[in-house]
């Protein structure tokens, strides 16, 4: 086992934190009570951007909502069940007009090569 020097960071801890006492020039320090004429006016107008920022939210939400419950109403179609999937139905007589068009190749090679003996495999 390794001995570890005095002072040293083991990985995941942290050193110490070093405070330094309060000075006693910072505390004898009085705060002002209350706030300046300059302060509340700027408050005030701060206040005024804040409630005007909230109400353009506010409006821009209900129209977005009055867009979406419109967009909801119209966009739901009824399609009969053979037109939207009359291409599924397409497909599977593809399918199987090339399956029964492989089996018949495969017959006729059948034929030809078992039964007539035309063609001679080794």
């Amino acid at each position: 086992m390794v001995k570890r020097a005095r002072g040293s960071v083991r990985p995941g801890q942290r050193r110490p934190i070093d405070r330094r006492p309060a000075t006693p020039a910072a505390a004898a320090t009085p705060k002002p009570a209350g706030l300046s004429d300059a302060e509340l006016v700027r408050a005030a107008e701060l206040e005024q951007q804040l409630l005007a920022e909230e109400r353009a939210a506010e409006t821009a939400r209900r129209r977005t909502a009055e867009r979406a419950s419109t967009r909801e109403a119209g966009a739901v179609k009824t399609i009969p069940f053979e037109d939207e999937y009359a291409y599924v139905a397409r497909d599977l007589k593809d399918i199987a007009r090339i399956a029964a068009l492989l089996f018949a190749i495969l017959f006729v090679l059948y034929l030809i090569i078992d039964v007539f003996d035309v063609v001679k495999i080794a």
